[in-house]
C-alpha cells in the first residue's frame, strides 16, 4: 500500500472525503516525524512504537573492493509491533 491507497482507505473507512484524508494522514505523518526528530518515541496502543535509537561507529567492507571502511554514528528511526498487531498479522 502506498501514501495514496492509504489516503483512500482512510477516506473510505472514516467516511471523509479524499482531500480531509490526505490532511489527517499528512498530520499523522507530520506530527510522527516532528516527535522522532525531537528525540520522543510515538506509542499507539495495540498498534506499535516508533522511536529513535544511536546506531553506534562501526567498520564495514565495500562490497565492490573488499576494503574496510569506517561507518559513521547516526540515529535511526524504528518501529516495534504492538501485541494486537502481532496477533492480526499471524492470524
Amino acid at each position: 500500500m502506498n501514501k495514496k491507497e492509504l489516503i483512500e482507505a482512510v477516506a473510505e473507512q472514516a467516511d471523509l472525503s479524499k482531500s480531509k484524508a490526505e490532511l489527517a494522514v499528512n498530520a499523522f505523518l507530520s506530527a510522527t516525524q516532528n516527535a522522532l526528530v525531537s528525540g520522543e518515541s510515538v506509542q499507539l496502543i495495540g498498534f506499535g512504537t516508533f522511536s529513535v535509537a544511536d546506531r553506534a561507529a562501526r567498520k564495514g567492507r565495500n562490497p565492490q573492493t573488499g576494503q574496510e571502511i569506517e561507518i559513521p554514528a547516526s540515529r535511526v528511526a524504528q518501529f516495534k509491533a504492538g501485541a494486537k498487531l502481532k496477533e492480526a498479522v499471524n492470524a
